[in-house]
């Protein structure tokens, strides 16, 4: 799965000359809550968020008045609150790299630029977990197990046998770091096949079955 499989696409974008009420009223009207800033030829040049545009609100404590808060918004552009340095990410990027990036700079989602840096897309943290939702078959019934195996290991050509053996169907694998050195988690969702049956076999090919359960 890459980044062009869950980005949104066509983008909201903003101008770096609009009035930061403009970017605001997009942000809400739209439903979103970063704007990447584009300059006249479509090219990425910064992004807003919505805590970009909260910052310079004035506070309800101010003593200007109704006009004199109107006027001096007025004069705030997108510019002079944006950020100038984006991380961005390209439609041909695995998603999980997406996700990476996301999380190592503690950023909800990140324009998607095409090789000249026009803006094609976003993909956000609510993208993101949509995504992971679906490889993993959340809300989908069967029997979910979790297994702690050595690093490197082979497992799946012995667990794909073993489910099938017993008239199953793997629905999804993942596999995660596990707390013990050297050793790793696969988390599989199987369907139409015992669990009591099914955890046997697996133990007795020597993979240890931390968690099975029915969803």
């Amino acid at each position: 799965m890459f980044v062009r499989d869950r980005m949104s696409s066509p983008v909201v974008t903003v101008t770096p000359d609009r009035p930061f009420q403009d970017a605001l009223k997009l942000m809400r009207d739209h439903r979103c809550r970063r704007l990447p800033v584009v300059n006249k030829r479509g090219k990425l040049v910064g992004i807003v968020s919505e805590r970009d545009l909260l910052y310079v609100s004035p506070s309800p404590a101010t003593s200007l008045s109704i006009w004199e808060i109107t006027y001096l918004l007025s004069k705030i552009q997108v510019r002079k609150i944006m950020t100038k340095e984006v991380i961005t990410t390209t439609p041909d990027t695995p998603i999980e790299d997406a996700a990476h990036s996301m999380a190592d700079n503690k950023i909800g989602g990140l324009p998607v630029v095409d090789e000249r840096n026009r803006v094609v897309g976003v993909i956000t943290e609510t993208d993101i977990f949509k995504a992971f939702t679906e490889m993993f078959a959340g809300g989908h019934s069967g029997l979910r197990l979790t297994l702690q195996i050595p690093e490197g290991k082979d497992v799946l050509l012995d667990l794909s046998k073993a489910v099938l053996a017993l008239g199953g169907s793997i629905v999804s694998v993942g596999s995660f770091y596990g707390d013990v050195s050297g050793e790793r988690g696969l988390v599989v969702k199987v369907k139409d096949a015992s669990k009591g049956q099914l955890v046997d076999t697996l133990e007795a090919l020597g993979d240890h079955v931390v968690d099975a359960r029915d969803v």
